[in-house]
C-alpha cells in the first residue's frame, strides 16, 4: 500500500503533506470544509492531480490527519492498493428534492457490491437527509452479518445546514457512497468507544416517532430535558450536543448514545440523530476532556488487539459532539491513536454527524453518536 496526503487552505493550491509519489488508479478520499467543497472547480482541481483516481468527497466538521485537526481546509488522502482492490458504488437519499427511504437506499447500495471476496465496506453518507438508523438496517438486511461496514454521516462544522458527498463528480446533497474492499491478503479491524457517563434517573420513552422524541414517562420530553440542564437550557439547541442521551434497547442487552440535533418548542419534542423506539429507556450523559481522550486510547488498543499485521492505514471517524468537548485540546484525541497504532500508519478521517460501525465484537452495523470509530487496514 502506498499513500500520499495533500492539504488545501482557502485561496491556496493543494500542497503535499507527505513525500510526492505517483500512484496508479488510487482511491482518493477528499474530506473537508463544506464551503470549500462547494467551489465549482473543486472536482477538476483534484482530478488534475489524480488523473486516473477514484475520487470520493465528504464534507466534515473537522478533518483529521496525523499532522493536525483542521476546520478550514480540504485534506486529500490518496491510496494505491498493491495486493487488493476496491469498487465504489453510490445511491441517493434525495431525488429532485424528494427524500428517499434510507432503508431502501442502504439495501440497494450494498446489493451493488459483488459479494465474492468482499471483505469490508466504508460508507460516506449525506448527513442532512439520511436517517442513519434506517440506512444501517437496510445495509444489514443484505449482508446477513457477514460483512464489516464502518463509515460516517458527513458534517458541516456545528452549523447543521448542508452536507455534501459524491463519487467522481462535484460534491452534492443526498449522496451515499460505498467503497467495497476486496482481497485475500486484506486485513481490516475496527473498534468504537465513547467515554460518556450517564447521570440522573432512567426514563421510559412513552411516545416517539422515528427520530423524534415526544414523551418520557408520559411527560413532555423537552420539558424534562430543560429541567436537568437548568441554566444551560438557555443555550439550546447548541448545548444539547454536550448532553446526549443513553438509549437502552427494549431487551436491555445493548445501549447506544443518541445526539439531540434540535428541539421543537411548539410540541415540546426533541429531534435526535437516530431513531428512538417506544419502550426503550433513556438517561442523560455527560463527559470531560480526559474521558474523551482516554476513550480514544482504549478504542485504538482494541482495534489493534486482534490484528496479525501492522496497520498501514487508519480511518478515524469521531463525532462533532466530542470535538466541542475537546475544544482547544481536540488534537489530543488523535495523538492518543497515533501513539497506539504507530507513526508509520497513515491517519485520515473526519469529525461527523454520526458514526457507522457494529458494536465491538459484532458485524451488524449500527448508527452511533458521540463515539470514535477506528478502522485499521493493511494488505
Amino acid at each position: 500500500m502506498k499513500t500520499v496526503q495533500l492539504k488545501k487552505t482557502e485561496d491556496k493550491k493543494f500542497e503535499y503533506l507527505t513525500e510526492v509519489l505517483i500512484l496508479k488508479e488510487p482511491l482518493v478520499l477528499v474530506f473537508g470544509n463544506r464551503y470549500m467543497l462547494q467551489e465549482k472547480n473543486i472536482f477538476d482541481e483534484v482530478r488534475e492531480i489524480f488523473k486516473d483516481g477514484h475520487i470520493v468527497f465528504g464534507s466534515t466538521s473537522g478533518d483529521i490527519t496525523s499532522e493536525s485537526v483542521s476546520d478550514d481546509s480540504i485534506i486529500i488522502t490518496a491510496i494505491e492498493f498493491e495486493k487488493s482492490s476496491f469498487l465504489i458504488k453510490t445511491a441517493n437519499v434525495l431525488n429532485s428534492n424528494v427524500q428517499i427511504d434510507s432503508f431502501k437506499t442502504g439495501n440497494e447500495l450494498i446489493k451493488q457490491l459483488p459479494k465474492e471476496n468482499l471483505k469490508y465496506a466504508f460508507i460516506v453518507a449525506d448527513g442532512s437527509f439520511t436517517n442513519g438508523s434506517q440506512l444501517t438496517k437496510g445495509m444489514n438486511s443484505v449482508t446477513k452479518d457477514d460483512l464489516l461496514i464502518t463509515g460516517a454521516l458527513c458534517g458541516d462544522a456545528a452549523r447543521f445546514e448542508t452536507t455534501l458527498s459524491s463519487y467522481n463528480e462535484n460534491p452534492k446533497e443526498g449522496k451515499v457512497v460505498a467503497i467495497g474492499f476486496y482481497g485475500d491478503t486484506l486485513e481490516v479491524s475496527f473498534s468504537s468507544n465513547g467515554g460518556w457517563t450517564p447521570f440522573g434517573p432512567e426514563r421510559v420513552v412513552t411516545e416517539s416517532k422515528d427520530n423524534i422524541l415526544f414523551k418520557l414517562d408520559g411527560k413532555p420530553a423537552l420539558d424534562l430535558y430543560k429541567t436537568y440542564l437548568g441554566e444551560k437550557s438557555k443555550e439550546l439547541p447548541g448545548a444539547a450536543l454536550l448532553y446526549p442521551l443513553k438509549v437502552k434497547s427494549t431487551d436491555e442487552k445493548r445501549s447506544i448514545v443518541r445526539t439531540i440535533l434540535n428541539i421543537n418548542e411548539e410540541n415540546n419534542s426533541m429531534i435526535l440523530a437516530g431513531d428512538i423506539i417506544e419502550g426503550s429507556k433513556v438517561q442523560l450523559m455527560m463527559t470531560n476532556v480526559d474521558n474523551i481522550v482516554n476513550a480514544a486510547d482504549t478504542c485504538a488498543v482494541n482495534a489493534l488487539k486482534s490484528r496479525k499485521n501492522k496497520p498501514e492505514l487508519a480511518i478515524l471517524v469521531s463525532c462533532i459532539g466530542r470535538k466541542l468537548v475537546l475544544d482547544q485540546r481536540v488534537e489530543e484525541e488523535v495523538e492518543e491513536v497515533i501513539q497506539v497504532v504507530g507513526k508509520e500508519t497513515t491517519i485520515c478521517g473526519f469529525y461527523s454527524y454520526g458514526e457507522i460501525a457494529p458494536f465491538n465484537g459484532e458485524k451488524n452495523s449500527q448508527l452511533h453518536n458521540q463515539t470514535i470509530v477506528i478502522t485499521l487496514i493493511s494488505e
